[in-house]
């Protein structure tokens, strides 16, 4: 859910639909492939800063946003999300890109890559990887990070008060947030205090997400693309029961999971991570029975 932001990239703007700014960040704009980043519900564009430069560092194109609502993008004037307007953004930026783009979706990003590249034609992506996601999810795993979101309405004093509930929130990692890494997490309101960086209007549209689960299983059967489903073993989102249900389903998808990560993959496991992205994006330019003969889990 809290991400950091650790590289310096070259920022920019798309402007939505309706006329909102939502902020990019580029590295090495003449890398190849390009890899489109789309951030979880809660994160920011900064959850994938270190992937970003490890794969960076590796030849390619890395583009991520804060969706709207979120970080630094605008907010929406009158509180009102809805999934199509996440949707449109996903792949209006997709399209912009000099070629499609492997998407890589951590969590509400995965889902609005999947039901894009089911519904959207041609689909905006080449491939995809589903970051500890799947059509169905663990009811529990989403109730605990709706409760964190929920928890602090009030705000925080101060970034040390913000730094304490993010350590025990994610009591696993050894280190905590340093305060350069959550200052770009937090907004000041008029009343001095701090709050998180994204719009609490959005927990109405999480609450309400479970209603769209026929239609993301309808596009997991649907998707015609390459697919690799990256999950955490100690993930409280993902378990075995929807992960085998979702490989039913998708034709074309692998799956790997990285044993040590949680729901945050890439913040618990990013080495590992990377490894697996490369891996999958070199994949994609082989053959198709190398493919299949590939080193993926299922």
């Amino acid at each position: 859910m809290v991400g950091s932001l650790q590289h310096s990239g070259c920022v920019s703007s798309v402007t939505t639909a309706e006329g909102l700014s939502l902020v990019l960040e580029t590295i090495h704009p003449a890398g190849h492939p390009t890899l489109l980043f789309a951030h979880g519900f809660g994160q920011t564009r900064g959850a994938w800063a270190a992937t970003m430069s490890a794969l960076a560092a590796r030849g390619c194109r890395c583009v991520s946003f804060d969706q709207r609502g979120h970080g630094e993008s605008d907010r929406a004037p009158d509180g009102a999300y809805r999934i199509e307007q996440f949707a449109d953004d996903l792949v209006r930026i997709a399209r912009a890109q000099p070629q499609p783009p492997v998407l890589v979706g951590a969590s509400m990003g995965g889902l609005l890559g999947l039901v894009t590249a089911a519904e959207a034609s041609p689909p905006p992506y080449r491939a995809l990887v589903l970051v500890d996601i799947t059509p169905r999810w663990e009811a529990a795993g989403i109730a605990r990070i709706v409760a964190f979101m929920q928890a602090h309405p009030q705000g925080f004093a101060d970034i040390a008060e913000a730094a304490e509930q993010v350590a025990a929130y994610l009591p696993h990692r050894r280190e905590r947030k340093t305060m350069e890494q959550l200052d770009p997490l937090l907004r000041k309101g008029a009343d001095g205090r701090l709050y998180w960086h994204w719009d609490p209007a959005l927990l109405d549209m999480v609450e309400a997400s479970e209603r769209h689960q026929p239609r993301l299983l309808a596009a997991a059967a649907g998707v015609d693309l390459p697919v690799l489903l990256l999950s955490g073993g100690r993930s409280d989102v993902v378990s075995r029961a929807t992960v085998v249900e979702f490989m039913q389903l998708a034709p074309r998808a692998r799956h790997v999971e990285l044993p040590q990560a949680t729901h945050m993959v890439a913040g618990d496991a990013n080495d590992a991570f990377a490894r697996e992205i490369i891996r999958f994006v070199q994949s994609l330019d082989q053959p198709v029975a190398g493919r299949a003969a590939g080193n993926f889990s299922s």
